[in-house]
């Protein structure tokens, strides 16, 4: 059996902190997965940013709440579960996560949590588990899972790495650079080949069949 997970930010939905970047204006905002491959100093970074402007959980939410998935992201995931299940493997936080897992119909999400004090001031996260992406990936294989997964960020490697099949989607030029070995794609017709291929390669099955 074949399970597919993915990633969310960058591949179904814009990236959050890119957005709240350009709400408030604050530059250092932009930096994501895609440039800072070490999460917790990424967050450290973030988190002291966010003290430094008064920024609370709510200034964020609002920008979320604002935030659309990417053209043809519905779309492709509405295929994809007519067919086969996803897991959709985040590092975002069930705090932000809410508005858009409902424009997306509720996909499953595994995911962080954020340490939020009554004022709404963020002081801090809670990862799931360290490393998650990859022991979700191992801990569905041990239950027999072919498991196919895709992302587009430095987080998603050690997954991409663990999974039976893998690819890259819509990554910058320095993730795709860093890590040939993983096939590009870059729209949702790509990615659906890639996965119907991947799933032709770990069932036995000739591709050209």
């Amino acid at each position: 059996m074949h399970i597919i997970c993915s990633d969310l930010e960058g591949v179904f939905v814009p990236e959050i902190w890119i957005n709240v970047a350009e709400k408030t204006g604050i530059d250092e905002l932009r930096l994501t997965t895609r440039d800072i491959s070490d999460y917790d100093v990424l967050m450290q970074k973030r988190l002291s940013i966010l003290d430094a402007h008064k920024l609370k959980l709510k200034d964020i939410q609002d920008v979320i709440a604002c935030i659309d998935p990417l053209e043809g992201a519905l779309e492709f995931l509405d295929e994809l579960r007519a067919d086969h299940q996803l897991i959709v493997v985040s590092d975002t936080f069930v705090q932000f996560a809410g508005p858009l897992m409902a424009k997306l119909k509720r996909p499953t999400l595994f995911c962080n949590s954020l340490d939020v004090a009554p004022d709404g001031t963020i002081r801090g996260y809670r990862l799931r588990q360290p490393d998650g992406k990859k022991k979700t990936t191992l801990a569905l294989q041990g239950l027999n899972y072919k498991v196919i997964a895709f992302g587009d960020s430095y987080n998603d490697i050690s997954m991409l790495k663990t999974a039976d099949a893998a690819f890259l989607f819509r990554p910058p030029e320095n993730v795709a650079l860093e890590f040939p070995e993983f096939p590009v794609t870059r729209t949702y017709d790509e990615a659906r080949q890639q996965i119907e291929r991947a799933i032709e390669r770990t069932t036995g099955i000739a591709a050209a069949n």
